[in-house]
């Protein structure tokens, strides 16, 4: 069994925990349930923390892995059963669950590790312009690997339809130097060239702002990261789509919680459920998204 230690901190306007075991050492906010960092002990970090992080209340921080529901992105850029589900005027980016406070069920050992369940109440019909009634949990499984896995059950009288991502932030020694393995041959959407739909022959390696949603991408996508020897595994289930983004130069320098040089070591590889692979939740069904993230020598 694993021992472990929980403290409590406050980051800016945001309540935090820290939770250290044998293994590994995470920071969660209450906002969002957001994993702000994860590292194994004695290794770099898996998840990046912007050391330009923003701790907001309303705001996500940028780091770890943000949670995007009940849509991702841009609310219009989501297919029409999506968008007919809000009912407010202004959409917020990446929607309404990143920036509420989220309910802390429990922390408990389990056999490989450490189990936290965080739940959000208000999905239950009290977000605003969204009056539907979905029981929303989030679940981190934390030990040598670390797993999300984000439960929407649909407990009112209608069909809902999400969109969603675990939006994660990676760590890497340089970005110009990693390539993600598992998208050859997919098809993805360049949403910086009006939203085209291309193919990817190759490994994809990184020389410019990318931002891409890859369509039908397998079950597992690694990121190669030869300056520090290592290959970060990232196995997702409840998901046929990713997005793959780093913002480079120009963009961001227009971020106020990034280091003008910050794209370079951090990557962002979305677990997600967009574009065709929107989540359609009868009266009664559930579905559960999940990543598991860990990390091995090349």
């Amino acid at each position: 069994m694993a021992t472990f230690q929980v403290e409590t901190e406050q980051h800016g306007e945001l309540n935090c925990w820290r939770i250290t075991s044998n293994h590994a050492e995470l920071l969660i906010a209450q906002q969002g349930a957001q994993v702000l960092s994860y590292q194994r002990l004695g290794e770099p970090p898996l998840l990046w923390l912007s050391d330009q992080a923003i701790f907001r209340q309303g705001k996500s921080v940028r780091a770890g892995v943000p949670v995007c529901w009940p849509w991702f992105g841009n609310l219009q850029r989501n297919p029409q059963a999506v968008q007919a589900m809000y009912q407010g005027e202004q959409a917020p980016a990446h929607g309404l669950a990143r920036t509420r406070d989220w309910q802390l069920l429990g922390i408990e050992e389990a056999a490989e590790g450490l189990r936290i369940e965080f739940s959000l109440p208000e999905a239950l019909g009290d977000l605003p312009g969204w009056p539907h009634e979905v029981e929303l949990k989030l679940l981190i499984e934390m030990g040598t690997q670390l797993k999300l896995t984000l439960s929407s059950f649909n407990q009112g009288n209608d069909n809902v339809t999400i969109s969603q991502a675990l939006h994660s932030y990676f760590a890497v020694s340089d970005v110009r130097q990693a390539r993600v393995e598992g998208v050859e041959n997919l098809g993805y959407i360049e949403t910086l060239a009006d939203w085209e739909l291309r193919q990817q022959h190759s490994a994809l390696g990184f020389a410019g702002e990318t931002d891409r949603i890859y369509l039908q991408t397998p079950d597992l996508l690694k990121i190669v990261d030869p300056q520090w020897n290592r290959r970060i595994t990232l196995h997702a289930t409840g998901s046929r789509s990713a997005v793959i983004w780093n913002p480079w130069t120009d963009r961001a320098r227009e971020l106020a919680d990034m280091a003008d040089d910050g794209w370079q070591r951090m990557l962002c590889i979305e677990t997600a459920n967009v574009w065709d692979d929107v989540v359609n939740l009868a009266p009664g069904a559930s579905h559960s998204l999940s990543v598991t993230i860990t990390s091995e020598a090349l």
